[in-house]
């Protein structure tokens, strides 16, 4: 089944230097963008993240510092990536948890100001993990009854989670092929800050969502505790996050 699209849709998938998405950069990035009407578009980068590549992160990719070394940065090719991405809906493998946060962190650090808030954003792991819990590899064996070669190359992943979403809109019927309700499906927590340090409560308030103040109004804590909000900006927290918080406090008090 082909995707219903009222914009287009962009599969992307990053490998990286490590799993922290405050610290690790960006080695390769695949994208595959999928017009309404179906007309594809790719594009394909290896990036120079300016630090060491962790060999646990080498021994899944297989990329090393020494492949890298003369390939652009992040920063070199931010714009035009920016660019391929404009006006698209986003999805991905894992997207939500990794892919979208470590993308926000690139672009902030780079200076480019991509908003992520008005895009929908379908992850196609929580479709399989609801409907049956296992791997790419194995959700790629599942759903299309072959075996998946060169797990864990950014291309490879990116096409394999576009064919795995049209699969699943053909096995299960009470899916309904339109990115609303897809982009809703697929999504955890009402994220504010992509990290899900800042999440929205059932009143639509921005809470927090982790230590001693988790569960409690962003604002009532900056006005009760104003020292919280110059610890987190010190602290080791997403780039993006602190954008959130910083916006939030400055609609609240104005300075």
């Amino acid at each position: 089944m082909e995707l219903n699209l009222k914009r287009p849709i962009a599969f992307f998938d990053l490998e990286t230097t490590g799993l922290d998405v405050s610290k690790d950069r960006i080695v390769e990035i695949a994208v595959l963008r999928i017009d309404p009407g179906g007309k594809k578009d790719s594009l394909h980068m290896f990036l120079n993240p300016g630090i060491p590549i962790d060999p646990r992160a080498t021994a899944v990719h297989g990329i090393r510092d020494e492949d890298v070394a003369d390939a652009p940065t992040f920063a070199d090719i931010a714009r035009q990536l920016a660019l391929f991405l404009e006006g698209c809906d986003l999805a991905g493998y894992n997207c939500n948890r990794f892919d979208v946060p470590m993308l926000a962190e690139e672009f902030a650090r780079a200076g480019v100001d991509f908003d992520f808030k008005d895009r929908r954003i379908i992850d196609v792991q929580v479709v399989f993990f609801k409907k049956e819990q296992r791997t790419l590899s194995a959700a790629y064996k599942f759903y299309l009854d072959r075996e998946m070669e060169n797990a864990h190359s950014a291309e490879a992943d990116t096409e394999a989670a576009y064919e795995i979403l049209k699969a699943q809109l053909d096995r299960y019927e009470d899916l309904e092929n339109d990115v609303d309700y897809l982009a809703k499906f697929t999504t955890q927590n009402r994220n504010v800050d992509l990290m899900g340090r800042i999440i929205y409560n059932d009143k639509n308030e921005e809470v927090f969502n982790f230590g001693k103040y988790k569960g409690q109004r962003v604002a009532d804590v900056l006005r009760r505790d104003p020292a919280y909000y110059s610890w987190m900006m010190n602290g080791d927290f997403p780039e993006y996050t602190k954008r959130v918080l910083t916006r939030i406090r400055l609609r609240e008090f104005g300075k």
